[in-house]
């Protein structure tokens, strides 16, 4: 998406207005279910699924990207930068401080300032993704899988595996 478009426009426009959304919603009282309720339905544009679970503090920029199946489990301080897109299947649990990311900007430094790219994020059921785990554009996780405390994940997860890691690796120098 070209930054200087209408498309951008509106998108900023939504994140402001999610920002100040989850401003509230990260200031409530934590037994105030009502009010979590009613906030979160305004940022994600309809109810939560039920038996989900969200524990503030939480973020997101877009909220309307953000598809939850029932038996979600978001731990505290968890961010979602939802525009491209983020599906968390049935009884996926997310431990504090993981960061799924499904917006980015080119590499190339003439163009970086000029697009955002993106790609959605998939995670199918049963998922366990563990604290402080980043997830990039365009992964999926698959089924029963297991992402370490602290990894990295830009590749894709097979089922029923355990990814691990956060190891910085030069690829090329401009």
């Amino acid at each position: 998406m070209r930054i200087r478009s209408a498309e951008f426009q509106a998108m900023a426009q939504r994140v402001l207005q999610v920002t100040e959304l989850t401003s509230r919603l990260n200031v409530l009282p934590f037994e105030d279910e009502a009010g979590k309720a009613d906030l979160l339905e305004q940022i994600l544009g309809k109810p939560l699924p039920p038996r989900a679970t969200i524990y503030p503090p939480f973020y997101t920029d877009h909220g309307l990207n953000l598809d939850l199946a029932e038996r979600v489990f978001i731990n505290q301080n968890c961010t979602f930068l939802d525009y491209a897109g983020i599906r968390l299947g049935e009884r996926v649990m997310i431990g504090p401080k993981v960061t799924f990311i499904t917006s980015g900007h080119p590499v190339d430094p003439e163009e970086r300032r000029l697009y955002l790219t993106g790609a959605p994020i998939d995670v199918a059921e049963n998922v366990w993704i563990g604290a402080g785990a980043t997830i990039l554009p365009g992964v999926s996780i698959g089924r029963d899988a297991v992402v370490a405390a602290g990894a990295v994940v830009a590749d894709d997860v097979p089922p029923a595996s355990l990814v691990t890691g956060s190891k910085a690796t030069v690829h090329r120098k401009w």
